[in-house]
C-alpha cells in the first residue's frame, strides 16, 4: 500500500466495512434498546418532530435505532437498514437539533455520514449480505 496511492487494498475495505457496520450498530443500540424498552413497557411518551404523533415517533425510533441497527450488525438487508436509520439521524440532527450549536448536531450528523457511506459502498465481504448475494 502506498502512502499516498489511490487504489483500495480489498482485503482491507471489506474488513474495516465490518468493523464500521458492526461498532456504529453496537454504538446505536446504545439508544434504540432503552426506547424498545420503553416502548415495551406502555410508555410511549416521546418528542414529535415530524407532527406524526409520539407513539408514531417512537415507533419508528425503535424500529430503525433498535431493528435496523441489529441488522446492519449482522450485515442482512444492509443498504435497506440503513435507509430508516438515515432518516432518524438526519431528523435527529436538522429537525430535533435545528436550533442548537453543531456540537448537538456532531453525533447524529456523524452517524449519518456513517450510513450513507455504508448505504453507497455495501455492507462488505464480511456480512449476510454477501453470503446471500444480495
Amino acid at each position: 500500500m502506498k502512502l499516498f496511492g489511490t487504489s483500495v487494498n480489498q482485503k482491507l475495505a471489506g474488513l474495516w466495512l465490518f468493523f464500521l457496520r458492526v461498532l456504529v450498530s453496537v454504538f446505536m443500540l446504545t439508544h434504540g434498546y432503552p426506547k424498545f424498552l420503553k416502548l415495551l413497557s406502555g410508555d410511549t411518551a416521546f418528542g414529535d418532530p415530524l407532527g406524526i404523533g409520539s407513539t408514531l415517533s417512537l415507533v419508528l425510533a425503535v424500529f430503525a435505532e433498535f431493528f435496523c441497527s441489529i441488522l446492519l450488525m449482522l450485515g442482512l438487508g444492509s443498504r435497506l437498514a440503513t435507509i430508516p436509520l438515515i432518516i432518524t439521524m438526519a431528523t435527529a440532527a436538522f429537525v430535533v437539533h435545528a436550533g442548537d450549536e453543531l456540537g448537538k448536531q456532531e453525533f447524529p450528523i456523524l452517524y449519518l455520514l456513517i450510513y450513507v457511506t455504508i448505504l453507497v459502498f455495501g455492507p462488505g465481504k464480511f456480512a449476510v449480505d454477501a453470503k446471500l448475494k444480495m
